[in-house]
C-alpha cells in the first residue's frame, strides 16, 4: 500500500480532495483504500498544559496548616 498525503479542510461533512490528488485516485478505481483522519487539537493540547501549570502553582501554595478545612 502507498500512501498519499494531503492536508485539507471539511465543508458540509465532505473532505475535500486536491485534484492532484483525485487524478491519482481515478487511475485506482475500484481499489481498496484505508483512511486515516488526523485533527489538529493543538488547541485542546495547549489548554491542558495551562491546567497543569495552573494546578501545579496552584498546589505550591497549599501549606499543612490548611488541612483543616479538607474535612468540610
Amino acid at each position: 500500500m502507498r500512501a498519499l498525503e494531503f492536508k485539507s479542510k471539511i465543508k458540509n461533512n465532505r473532505i475535500l480532495i486536491p485534484a492532484k490528488i483525485q487524478t491519482e485516485l481515478q487511475t485506482k478505481k475500484d481499489k481498496d483504500v484505508r483512511v486515516i483522519v488526523l485533527v489538529d487539537d493543538s488547541d485542546i493540547y495547549d489548554d491542558m498544559i495551562f491546567q497543569h501549570a495552573t494546578q501545579s502553582q496552584f498546589l505550591k501554595g497549599y501549606d499543612d496548616t490548611d488541612a483543616i478545612y479538607d474535612t468540610y
